[in-house]
């Protein structure tokens, strides 16, 4: 696998809304008959689906009475190439009727739809399908589900959680190790989970980022490209040297979460972007992860 290299050419302003905050990942099947044209009638669509649910009582703020406000937009800067589908993203805000009309509105949920170099799906796609495999939300479960319930109605498409297996986890450490970072970027850190105890018991195992990199040079044979080795045999030396210093076969437990300055990612299917510029890069294979999971 060739990692991306950082985008330059996307604006940074356009996708800030991505960092630092936690997204829960999931898989979306082709959409039937979605239109970027239509955007602003799909707005008022899904806000009086929401109304709707609100109504028979599935509202997410119970007990105040609290206007919702949809918003859906597309973000051109948030694809790998040309080829891919603009990104979709869909915000809920929320207004209390007794605040004044032009008062400020809290945005309470957020969902973005992309596809970031997974153009060869909708290469044998018909005409009527549009191609965003992988969804991102932050925010209550609730608004998530109301807003996946209209979209599978609405698009005829089928929302599913994303996990993360712990050899796409040890991919991701390799290939965020990897990246060139700043002197002061935050330690690599890798969380495993002791399968097989009575009582929940997991290790976290922190190595200095320069450390981290130093090794994964010396492993890494053709610069630009990565390899399966090339992956095993970083995690083998990071695993005899933890059993050196604490007599611990990681190998014998499950890589369940993986921290870098690049970005954070959970076996759950919890991620968190931290640095803009490698942004297209993780989303790239989380799109990989996301057609994977469909086909």
């Amino acid at each position: 696998i060739i990692p991306p290299p950082p985008q330059d050419n996307a604006d940074p302003q356009k996708t800030a809304f991505l960092l630092r905050k936690q997204w829960t990942l999931y898989s979306v099947t082709p959409l039937y008959r979605f239109s970027n044209a239509h955007l602003k009638r799909y707005a008022q669509l899904l806000s009086a689906f929401i109304a709707a649910e609100k109504q028979k009582g599935l509202a997410v703020e119970v007990g105040v009475e609290l206007d919702i406000k949809v918003a859906v937009s597309s973000i051109p800067d948030l694809k790998g190439s040309d080829r891919d589908q603009d990104a979709i993203l869909v915000q809920l805000s929320l207004r209390s009727p007794a605040s004044p009309r032009n008062s400020e509105e809290k945005l309470v949920w957020s969902g973005c739809f992309c596809c970031v170099s997974g153009d060869h799906l909708s290469e044998n796609l018909p005409e009527d399908f549009t191609c965003l495999p992988l969804f991102l939300a932050n925010g209550a479960e609730s608004y998530t589900s109301i807003v996946g319930r209209w979209f599978q109605k609405t698009f005829d498409c089928c929302f599913r959680r994303l996990a993360i297996s712990p050899l796409n986890l040890s991919w991701m450490a390799a290939m965020w190790t990897g990246c060139q970072v700043d002197k002061t970027a935050s330690a690599t850190e890798l969380v495993f989970s002791a399968p097989c105890l009575p009582y929940p018991l997991d290790i976290s195992y922190a190595i200095h980022p320069e450390d981290a990199k130093a090794l994964w040079d010396t492993v890494q044979k053709t610069p630009g490209e990565i390899t399966q080795e090339e992956v095993d045999v970083f995690m083998d030396c990071l695993y005899s040297h933890f059993h050196r210093h604490f007599k611990i076969h990681l190998s014998a437990t499950k890589l369940v979460k993986v921290s870098t300055a690049i970005a954070s990612a959970h076996c759950d299917g919890i991620i968190k972007f931290l640095q803009s510029k490698y942004l297209a890069g993780v989303l790239m294979l989380l799109t990989e992860l996301a057609i994977s999971q469909i086909q």
